[in-house]
C-alpha cells in the first residue's frame, strides 16, 4: 500500500487539489501563476513561500504538502500514547473530572509545570506532553481548592498549563486538541484578570491558526495580542517588554507568510527596538525574547520573503546565541540552511541540515523545513550519501525520491 510519504511533493499537491479544483483555480486561490502551479506539480522546484501559499489555498499545513503529515502527522507509539493521555487531561480537567483531590504544595506544582516547559523549550515535545498532563490535573485541583484571595494566581497557573498543552498538541498536528487547550487557557487567563497572560494566549491561538492555514485569523489575533499590551514610552519592565517584543515579532512572521514584506519589516523593526531597550534575552511564562531572539526571527523572515542573502548576512552578525533555547537555535539553523540552499550552496546547506538533524532528530522530525531544504539541495551538487543519511534521520523517503 502506497504511503503518503512515498508520493513526491508535486503528487501530494495534485492529490490535495483533487478532481474538484483545477490548476487555474488553485493558482487564483494562492495568488500564484498557473505556470508556477504546473511547475510545482511536476516537482520542478518552488520556493518555501510558494509552498506556503499553495498549502494555505488547499486549507492544509505545509507539512502535509511535504509529506510529514498525512493528514495527521505520522506518530510513533510513544507519540500516540502521550497525545491520548494529554487529551484526557485537557478534557477531564475542563469538565471538572478528577480534580477533587488534595493538590501538591505550590513549590512542587511549579516545579512540575516548569519541567514541562523546559522539555518543550529544548524540543522534547513528547517529554513536554508527558509532564504537562499531570501538571494540568494538579493545577486544576489547586484552583478548586484555592481560597478567594488565591484564585487569580491559581487560574493563571492553570492557563499556562493549558497553553503548553495546546502547544504540544499543535506540534503533533492534533489541531482539535490544540484549539481546545488554547480555548481553556483563554478562559482561565480571563478569570485570572491578567492582561499579559491573555495576550500570550492570544499569540498561541494565532500560531495555531498559522499552522491550520488560517492566515487572516492568525494576523488579526496576533495584532490584538501585541496591541493589548503595548508598553508606554520609557517603560523598563523587562517582563512586559519581552512579552510585547515577542508578540510584535510573531506578527511580523505572519505578515511575511501573507506576503506583506513592508508590514513584516515594520513590525520587525519594532521588535528590534524593544530588544535594544531590554539589552538581553529573558523568558517570561515560557516565552523568550531579546536581541538574539529577534535576530533569529529576522533570519527566518528574510528567508520566507525571498531574501536569502540578507538572512545569511544577519546570521553572520548575530554574535552570541547562548541565550536562545535549543529549539530556537535549531530553527534558526534550519532557516540558515534554507538560505544556503537558495543561494546554491547545496553541500553547505546539507552540512548545516545534517548538523541540526543529527543533534536533535526528535525535534527535526516535527519540522517541515528539513524536507524543503533537502529537496532544494538535491538539485545542486549534494551527495547521495548525505541525502540518504538525512532520510534515515527523518524517516522519510521523499528526500531521495
Amino acid at each position: 500500500m502506497t504511503q503518503w510519504t512515498d508520493y513526491t511533493t508535486g503528487e501530494r499537491i495534485k492529490l490535495l487539489r483533487g478532481p474538484d479544483m483545477t490548476q487555474e483555480q488553485l493558482a487564483e486561490a494562492s495568488g500564484l501563476s498557473v505556470a508556477t502551479i504546473r511547475k510545482a506539480e511536476r516537482d520542478l522546484g518552488g520556493s518555501l513561500q510558494t509552498l506556503l501559499r499553495i498549502s494555505a489555498a488547499l486549507n492544509t499545513d505545509v507539512s502535509v504538502v511535504l509529506g510529514q503529515q498525512a493528514p495527521r502527522r505520522a506518530m510513533r507509539g510513544t507519540d500516540r500514547a502521550m497525545i491520548r493521555e494529554l487529551s484526557r487531561a485537557v478534557h477531564d480537567t475542563a469538565a471538572g473530572a478528577g480534580v477533587d483531590v488534595q493538590p501538591p504544595p505550590p513549590a512542587e506544582l511549579g516545579a512540575g509545570l516548569g519541567a514541562a516547559w523546559e522539555a518543550y523549550r529544548v524540543g522534547d515535545f513528547v517529554g513536554a506532553g508527558v509532564r504537562v498532563a499531570p501538571a494540568l490535573r494538579e493545577a486544576a485541583a489547586a484552583l478548586r481548592a484555592a481560597t478567594t484571595d488565591r484564585r487569580g494566581a491559581a487560574a493563571g497557573f492553570l492557563a499556562d498549563a493549558y497553553r503548553l498543552a495546546a502547544y504540544v498538541a499543535n506540534q503533533f498536528g492534533a489541531r482539535d486538541l490544540a484549539y481546545a487547550g488554547i480555548g481553556h487557557a483563554q478562559h482561565q487567563a480571563h478569570q485570572a484578570g491578567d492582561t499579559v497572560r491573555s495576550a500570550m494566549v492570544a499569540s498561541g491561538r494565532s500560531w495555531i491558526y498559522l499552522r491550520d492555514a488560517r492566515l487572516d485569523q492568525a494576523e488579526q489575533t496576533a495584532r490584538f495580542s501585541y496591541e493589548a499590551i503595548e508598553p508606554r514610552y520609557g517603560d523598563r519592565d523587562l517582563d512586559l517588554l519581552a512579552t510585547y517584543g515577542w508578540h510584535v515579532t510573531f506578527a511580523a512572521v505572519i505578515a511575511a507568510r501573507l506576503g506583506d514584506v513592508a508590514d513584516a519589516d515594520d513590525l520587525l523593526s519594532q521588535g528590534h527596538a524593544v530588544a535594544a531597550r531590554m539589552g538581553r534575552d529573558v523568558t517570561v511564562n515560557g516565552t523568550a525574547f531579546g536581541p538574539a531572539t529577534v535576530t533569529a526571527q529576522a533570519i527566518g523572515i528574510a528567508v520566507s520573503t525571498g531574501r536569502p542573502g540578507k538572512a545569511l548576512g544577519l546570521f553572520s552578525s548575530i554574535g552570541d546565541t547562548s541565550s536562545l533555547t535549543p529549539s530556537a537555535r535549531n530553527r534558526m539553523l534550519l532557516d540558515v540552511a534554507l538560505a544556503q540552499a537558495e543561494t546554491r550552496q547545496s553541500d553547505t546547506a546539507l552540512d548545516t541540515l545534517l548538523d541540526v538533524c543529527s543533534a536533535a532528530p526528535g525535534w527535526a522530525r516535527h519540522q517541515a523545513l528539513p524536507g524543503v531544504i533537502a529537496q532544494k539541495a538535491s538539485v545542486g551538487s549534494a551527495t547521495t550519501a548525505k541525502l540518504r543519511k538525512l532520510s534515515g534521520i527523518l524517516g522519510t523517503s521523499t528526500i531521495i525520491s
